[in-house]
């Protein structure tokens, strides 16, 4: 290894970094969220997840304004939304229960879905997948408007465009990775069109 390359391997193995931070308050946060739903305190819980979806909007563009990019980066944002997101399905599941059982298969879609791209990620590279797409970002957005439009009691119809979305976007990242001959983290969306490159 070269001289010059090791201080940006230095920085990038490092794990105190902001966007790090914010990774780890948005997992944190994820069990208060919870912590509050079982206590059925709707406004706490939509005012915290509206908090950790700020902290995920935030970390990347942090980590590039600040040039603070990590190899570890990526998959702790994986673990603090997998973990944020789970804890709000439960949460939904104490506070709007008869609203989501009445829904149950755009769930069972979008939960089967991120499962089976885990799954095939772990399969072929050993991880769970970390890709970050633009449609990741667009599922974020329409995550957020479902939620508020769930507890204020508008409609449902936010909550099954986004477990639509989410769907579509896990067998995106099948396709990323069946494509891809080596783990990939934050990419813009799959190539749909570019042959996979042979070793």
């Amino acid at each position: 290894m070269s001289r010059s390359s090791s201080p940006d391997l230095g920085r990038l193995n490092r794990w105190l970094t902001v966007p790090n931070v914010l990774c780890i308050v948005r997992f944190l946060g994820s069990w208060v969220m919870l912590w509050f739903a079982i206590h059925e305190q709707p406004q706490w819980v939509v005012g915290i997840f509206l908090f950790l979806t700020a902290t995920d909007w935030i970390d990347g563009k942090v980590a590039r304004f600040l040039d603070q990019r990590s190899l570890i980066g990526p998959k702790l944002d994986t673990i603090a939304d997998v973990t944020m997101y789970g804890c709000l399905l439960i949460s939904m599941l104490r506070l709007q229960h008869a609203v989501l059982i009445a829904e149950v298969e755009y769930f069972i879609a979008a939960i089967a879905s991120y499962a089976g791209s885990c799954l095939f990620s772990i399969f072929k590279f050993h991880r769970i997948p970390s890709y970050h797409t633009r449609a990741a970002k667009t599922c974020w957005l329409l995550m957020i408007f479902a939620v508020c439009a769930l507890f204020v009691g508008w409609s449902i119809w936010p909550l099954r465009i986004a477990m639509v979305g989410v769907t579509l976007t896990n067998l995106e990242a099948i396709l990323i990775t069946y494509r891809s001959d080596e783990s990939l983290s934050d990419i813009k969306h799959a190539e749909w069109f570019k042959p996979r490159q042979r070793r």
